[in-house]
């Protein structure tokens, strides 16, 4: 069994439950937020059979798109008095990680 966090952008929160579901896979979803942008994200944490692991990370591929967005320089470098210039940043895409679990319950 495998424990798998699948951290996405916000905009994207949608797309990738549906299809997660359409495959038969349950997720739990949680609401988080980026540290870097501090932008919304959302966590979705899923127990499976290892064989459902590439699925699980193919589906938040094609559903989990990188777009740019352009942001205050202040926002990323410690800038004092020079003024604030908006810098392209890429967002979204998904973050996951994979765990092995060795006990799982429903109850």
């Amino acid at each position: 069994m495998k424990l798998v966090y699948a951290i996405v952008n916000n905009d994207d929160n949608y797309a990738v439950s549906k299809a997660l579901l359409k495959k038969g896979i349950r997720a739990t979803k949680l609401a988080s937020t980026g540290g870097f942008l501090s932008a919304g994200n959302t966590t979705f944490i899923i127990c499976c059979d290892d064989s459902q692991v590439d699925t699980i990370v193919e589906t938040c591929r094609e559903y989990s798109r990188k777009r740019k967005q352009y942001v205050p320089s202040s926002a990323i470098l410690e800038t004092e008095g020079t003024g604030s210039y908006p810098v392209e940043v890429a967002i979204g895409g998904a973050t996951i990680f994979v765990t092995d679990i060795e006990r799982f319950e429903q109850v």
